[in-house]
């Protein structure tokens, strides 16, 4: 395999960032993640650094398993370490060593960490679970890996909590549907949750023993425990409701936050002007940017104890089910509705670079 010459430029932002745990997660099904996340493994290897790379859920199979549409294949370079069950390696077209066990059982097998020794694509499929995720991670660490590419699954966005990775970089595209403008809006909402700010120190303190326990807290103004309980968030609610007092300033939830438990909290906010909510992360909370805006508008004040560090925005002007945008007028459209955040289109990057000589690229 020939190592690309050219780095991208968000993989140097994520260098000069110090994001060593990335997430690559997709707005949906072909908005260009496998395509994002190769462009990074390349620039990776173009610099030699150690990576190590898996996924939650199942990624770089020949057929998208939802709509039996060719996908492109996960490419992976010599040195690096990647984190699969062991059904996946009979179909790789990469060379491997096995390297360690995870005792972590998957539906296609154990999760193992295997050493490329010859490049070529690969299905990957790692750890569902996030305690699991952390433990892959450890391993692939152990193993002698600086940089960590985690490659996320459709509808499951908890590998990209900061518990897990310290950078995430979002897909978006043409398959998300509707025209440029519907897309911007979509992906806008989607970082709106995503992109939930970080209590202060102050609130952080409070809240962390119902963290580390788990279950929900609520609590004054002067921050006196009114109520706390090691609960599953499902049955939240209601709980909360039949706690309240007249004093609530603040409620703490540690797990995930649904329709129900999301309809309680309103109903606490109407009742309580300027009540704080506070979340774990934006990968926690189930609901539509629509209910953050009318949360706000009640007064309450939404923030988590771990911000998400969004990384970059990669775009795919071309969707498999039919239609296209203008990849410069979509890049540039989406470089001015995201101002302050790093906005790429890797392919068209790619194909810049290889008409000029010296490998610059013309934002």
């Amino acid at each position: 395999m020939r190592v690309l010459q050219s780095r991208c430029r968000l993989w140097r932002g994520i260098r000069e960032g110090g994001m060593t745990t990335l997430a690559v997660m997709g707005m949906s099904k072909n908005t260009g993640k496998t395509v994002a996340l190769n462009r990074l493994l390349a620039s990776a290897a173009a610099d030699d650094v150690a990576v190590g790379v898996t996924s939650i859920g199942r990624d770089g199979e020949a057929l998208d398993q939802v709509f039996s549409i060719p996908k492109p294949p996960v490419v992976v370079w010599p040195g690096m370490l990647v984190a699969t069950a062991r059904e996946t390696l009979q179909r790789a077209k990469a060379r491997c060593k096995l390297v360690d066990g995870s005792g972590i059982d998957s539906p296609m097998g154990e999760i193992v960490v295997v050493k490329v020794l010859d490049g070529g694509e690969m299905e990957i499929a790692g750890a569902s679970r996030g305690h699991d995720q952390l433990n892959i991670i450890a391993r692939l660490r152990q193993c002698g890996a600086s940089q960590v590419f985690l490659d996320g699954a459709l509808g499951r966005s908890q590998h990209a909590s900061p518990a897990i990775a310290d950078g995430v970089v979002l897909a978006t595209g043409a398959a998300v549907g509707g025209g440029i403008q519907d897309v911007i809006r979509k992906t806008r909402d989607r970082l709106a949750i995503l992109g939930i700010a970080e209590a202060d120190a102050l609130t952080v303190a409070r809240c962390t023993p119902v963290f580390a326990e788990g279950g929900v807290g609520m609590w004054d103004a002067d921050g006196k425990v009114l109520f706390r309980a090691a609960i599953p968030s499902l049955n939240a609610g209601s709980v909360l409701l039949a706690n309240d007092q007249a004093s609530l300033a603040g409620v703490a939830v540690s797990g995930a936050v649904g329709r129900q438990l999301w309809l309680a909290l309103e109903t606490l906010a109407r009742r309580h002007k300027g009540l704080w909510v506070v979340i774990a992360d934006g990968t926690r909370l189930f609901v539509d940017a629509a209910d953050l805006a009318a949360f706000r508008a009640l007064g309450g004040q939404l923030v988590a104890m771990r911000r998400i560090r969004m990384a970059g925005l990669t775009l795919n002007p071309f969707s498999p089910l039919g239609g296209h945008f203008a990849a410069r007028e979509f890049l540039e459209a989406s470089r001015a509705a995201f101002d302050g955040l790093h906005v790429t289109d890797v392919l068209l990057e790619q194909n810049q670079q290889e008409e000029q000589p010296d490998g610059s690229f013309a934002a």
